[in-house]
Formats: C-alpha cells, sequence, structure tokens
C-alpha cells in the first residue's frame, strides 16, 4: 500500500517523534498479581509472613495479602509461589 505524499509528510514532522502509543491500562487482575508478588518478594527476603504489628510497609502487605486470600482465584495461583493464598 503506498502513502500519500501528504500524510508521510505529516508524519516525518520532527513535531511526531516522541509521540508514543498509549500505555495500556493495568486491569484489575494485574493489579492484584502486581501485590501477590510483592508479598512474595517480602516473603523471600524475611523468611515470613507479613504481620499486621510491623512496620508501615510490613502492615500494608499484611492487609493485602489478607484481602487477596479473600478475593483468591486461580488466575493468582500461578503467581503463588510460596503458597500463601
Amino acid at each position: 500500500m503506498e502513502w500519500p505524499k501528504e500524510l508521510l509528510e505529516i508524519f516525518d514532522d520532527p513535531l511526531m517523534a516522541d509521540v508514543r502509543p498509549k500505555p495500556k491500562t493495568p486491569t484489575p487482575d494485574d493489579r492484584l498479581a502486581q501485590k501477590l508478588l510483592d508479598i512474595n518478594a517480602w516473603y523471600a527476603s524475611n523468611g515470613r509472613e507479613p504481620q499486621a504489628d510491623g512496620p508501615l510497609k510490613e502492615k500494608l502487605l499484611a492487609r493485602s495479602l489478607k484481602i487477596l486470600r479473600d478475593k483468591a482465584n486461580d488466575s493468582l495461583r500461578q503467581y503463588d509461589e510460596y503458597h500463601l493464598l
């Protein structure tokens, strides 16, 4: 397919050089999977589940883990390397 000359000139404009497609918005499942990966990283570095009575970051991860356990579905099982769900 041959592009019209005018269209090629428009896209050759230096102002169009940094135009990129809009990044894909994460789905709710993507967000849950990322939370589980964060919890896995915590578990790997601390050797235990995050506790609700720890520092702020640990409290947030403990709360996220509780929510994930309530909402756990099969799509998250593939990310659950320490069998936390």
